[in-house]
């Protein structure tokens, strides 16, 4: 499966978005569109971006009953995004119903993809405010496993999990992760993370990279940078 590196556009509205993408004349990397961007700016973001040529990760990790979510997926599948994501804990009727509200008419659909863990959630983490107490990897893999029955097409883990999740889901479910900085990078609030040259080793399909790439002093170059690294 080809590899590719989907840049976090954290922006706080489309100024500050476009002024970024702009940057890049002679590539159209695949962007990721989260809440804060979103939010701020709505669906006419999405079909901007897409206008100019971007396939997009959109990032809202859906999470409400399965009626709601299946619903709100009609929408965002009108948007013709490439990547949808949810929360897997919100069980395997609410994936199966999203999944059912993402397909359209003709039976095209974005890939819908489960987030597992926050990258920002550490074990501790886990066991005293979420109160689970299995190890963090035997989490993941039990939500990636319900992901795949209820049919969808991968997960958002750690690089670290990525293997595993291969392993326990097979070669061919997708594995999007983000907690990926340079080496001699800071980790920022990500705990479970690695550089992008680990990444690939450990199995991940798609890295997601935010502040390395869009805070760099050269954005296109460290864009670069981490597409060599990561797809060699």
């Amino acid at each position: 499966m080809a590899k590719d590196v989907i840049i976090a556009c954290d922006f706080a509205n489309a100024d500050q978005t476009f002024s970024f993408l702009d940057r890049f004349a002679e590539e159209k990397p695949f962007v990721k569109i989260g809440m804060e961007l979103f939010y701020a700016e709505g669906p006419q973001i999405v079909r901007e971006i897409k206008r100019r040529g971007h396939r997009i990760f959109l990032d809202l990790k859906l999470h409400d009953i399965p009626n709601t979510v299946k619903k709100a997926m009609r929408s965002l599948s009108a948007l013709d995004v490439d990547i949808v994501n949810l929360h897997a804990a919100g069980t395997r009727a609410m994936m199966e119903a999203a999944l059912e509200g993402l397909t359209r008419p003709d039976g095209s659909r974005p890939l819908l993809i489960a987030v597992t863990q926050l990258t920002s959630t550490d074990q501790a983490a886990l066991e005293k405010e979420l109160l689970i107490e299995k190890p963090i990897d035997r989490v993941v893999m039990a939500y990636a496993e319900n992901a795949a029955r209820a049919g969808l097409d991968g997960v958002v883990c750690s690089p670290l999990e990525a293997g595993k999740v291969h392993a326990c889901c097979g070669e061919r479910f997708l594995t999007v992760t983000p907690g990926v900085r340079f080496a001699d990078g800071e980790k920022g609030d990500q705990k479970r993370v690695t550089n992008p040259a680990e990444a690939r080793l450990l199995g991940s399909d798609y890295i997601v990279v935010g502040r390395p790439v869009t805070q760099a002093a050269d954005p296109v170059e460290a864009y670069r940078r981490c597409v060599k690294e990561f797809c060699g």
